[in-house]
């Protein structure tokens, strides 16, 4: 399965929020062309991750996905996918194996933050610096509908918490507390990943991710 396109900002239906789904339809395969969809696109556009809410079904010429079981069958459905191999666009961050939320809910578990530098597949060419919080555990259910707990810290952390936000129909941009972090990818690499490698680095050797 080839990638759908992506909606990018200005698109109103990355403000709605994604409606949470019927565990029974999840056990019965209601969302698994959801989650191929997600998944293809995602490692075509080399994310880190994405959420139901991207994607273009209508712009993929698509067949309606419902969902049984749903209040509103052709909602979108509250799930993101989340996978790091060897991404060139953030070559930084440690190895992720595919992980399938549906459902999710983030409890933070620590009033401690960090700096993420982050983009976004919705917010092409842009970076900016956002303040995560550094270790969350994560209340979902997995591709056939069981319950799924894990908890992160550090990077892993900040692309979860990235993820969830966009089920809610928030965008990285809403977080960035300073707007004058703003930057193409060219200006980031150019003038603020070399002083951020070192402090990413002591960050994996703390958390290990």
């Amino acid at each position: 399965m080839s990638g759908w396109p992506i909606r990018t900002i200005g698109d109103p239906a990355l403000r709605e929020p994604a409606r949470a789904v019927d565990p029974e339809a999840i056990r019965q395969g209601a969302l698994e062309d959801w989650i191929a969809a997600m998944i293809a696109t995602m490692r075509a556009a080399n994310g880190a991750g994405i959420a139901a809410t991207q994607l273009d079904r209508e712009a993929a010429s698509a067949p309606p996905l419902t969902i049984p079981q749903a209040a509103d069958p052709t909602a979108t459905p509250r799930a993101c996918v989340v996978e790091v191999r060897d991404n060139p666009r953030y070559p930084w961050r440690p190895r992720i194996p595919l992980l399938v939320l549906v459902n999710p809910v983030v409890v933070p578990l620590s009033e401690e933050r960090f700096d993420h530098w982050e983009g976004c597949l919705s917010v092409p060419d842009l970076r900016g610096l956002v303040a995560r919080h550094v270790h969350i555990r994560v209340e979902a259910l997995d591709r056939t509908g069981a319950p799924l707990t894990l908890e992160a810290a550090g990077l892993k952390a900040g692309v979860l918490q990235h993820e969830l936000d966009h089920l809610d129909g928030a965008l990285f941009v809403d977080r960035v507390a300073d707007p004058r972090t703003l930057c193409t990818v060219e200006h980031f690499r150019r003038h603020h990943e070399p002083g951020y490698l070192p402090y990413v680095r002591d960050l994996v050797e703390r958390w290990g991710e």
